[in-house]
């Protein structure tokens, strides 16, 4: 058993003695996978104060959670909610915690039902703020994802021409994930001309065309760990408006970038790149965060936004990807996947960020 997943549970049960909780009911499958080590989609954790545990899962994975959890004691069975709210209501726990973030209340109706003479108190961020600060492994992961990504864009760039499909170039993309990760971590984006005005644009069949302006939103995923990278590149020639925005986006992420310092305020981190949009007269026109964080969830906390009251922490990657949005005409969005260290920033996606003209 890999000794960071022993770790994890003791500090979970640090937090939970510092609550007088006697044991935490593990619901969501990522922490599940954080906590023990189980990458099944079927499976309960319950973690004791004492940093001990037991999982439980259905037949399905029987020998799966057998070789990734051999420390852990295993329940095969169908309710494993049920089965491991009566394990805790054997060991006559008075105080259990529950995943109130993750819980739907069908499951909150059966750990009623089964443990009603234990006081349920809700967990709320306790263990997904676990999962915030990565350990030297974590990042690792996510150096391959990135380096993955990185060349799957590569392989691409010179495929890219007028007349081929968003679709063919998502296909593109999707493939050259797969020949080096585990595949795609979310669903590829791939934004031609106009459609570049919609952040999250579902390829169609679309042809590119001479003078598009071309979004590219994609990550690989290794080890459960996801990349996040941006580019926009120009089909055949760049015209005066695409390079005036163009070049506000790069300017703006480069100075999010800078702006990412250990305790640093999300939102102030925001501001720093909004600011340079803004002033270009083109702040309508940038709606969304400026980032998020990234590991075993493509979207996970910090997040970057004008609202937001995150902090910046040491060993936190974060993705910076300001974009301008124009209807009718189109996008620019440029985005890394970066680590902050105590002195300095890591980008751990690398293609250029000038603009390309391909095709």
């Amino acid at each position: 058993m890999p000794r960071q997943h022993v770790q994890r549970r003791q500090q979970l049960a640090e937090r939970l003695r510092e609550r007088d909780i006697g044991a935490a009911l593990v619901t969501a499958g990522v922490n599940v996978r954080y906590l023990s080590g189980f990458t099944g989609s079927a499976g309960v954790l319950v973690v004791w104060a004492d940093g001990s545990a037991e999982i439980a899962t259905d037949s399905r994975y029987a020998l799966q959670v057998a070789v990734e959890c051999p420390d852990v004691a295993v329940q095969v069975t169908r309710g494993a909610t049920v089965a491991l709210a009566a394990r805790i209501a054997d060991h006559r726990v008075d105080v259990a915690g529950y995943e109130d973030r993750h819980l739907a209340v069908a499951g909150w109706r059966e750990l009623v039902g089964v443990g009603h003479l234990i006081e349920w108190r809700p967990l709320e961020s306790v263990v997904d703020g676990l999962r915030r600060v990565k350990d030297p492994g974590e990042l690792e992961l996510l150096r391959e994802a990135c380096a993955a990504t990185d060349a799957a864009l590569g392989e691409v760039l010179p495929r890219l021409r007028a007349g081929v499909t968003e679709r063919q170039v998502a296909r593109w993309l999707d493939d050259g994930l797969r020949d080096r990760s585990e595949g795609p971590g979310f669903a590829t984006i791939v934004a031609a001309g106009t459609n570049g005005a919609i952040p999250h644009h579902q390829p169609t069949d679309r042809p590119l065309a001479a003078g598009d302006l071309v979004t590219m939103d994609f990550g690989a995923r290794v080890g459960g760990y996801h990349a996040d990278m941006t580019r926009t590149v120009a089909i055949g020639h760049s015209t005066g408006w695409q390079r005036e925005i163009y070049d506000v986006v790069r300017d703006a992420q480069a100075k999010g970038v800078a702006a990412l310092t250990p305790g640093a305020a999300a939102s102030d981190v925001d501001a720093v790149a909004r600011t340079v949009i803004d002033e270009a007269g083109f702040g309508d026109r940038f709606g969304h965060g400026l980032g998020h964080g990234v590991g075993l969830q493509i979207h996970e906390a910090p997040f970057l936004g004008a609202t937001s009251a995150d902090k910046v922490d040491a060993s936190v990657p974060v993705t910076v990807e300001p974009g301008i949005y124009l209807p009718d005409q189109g996008g620019v969005r440029i985005e890394d996947t970066v680590v902050v260290h105590v002195d300095r920033v890591e980008c751990l996606t690398t293609t250029t960020r000038d603009l390309l003209v391909v095709g």
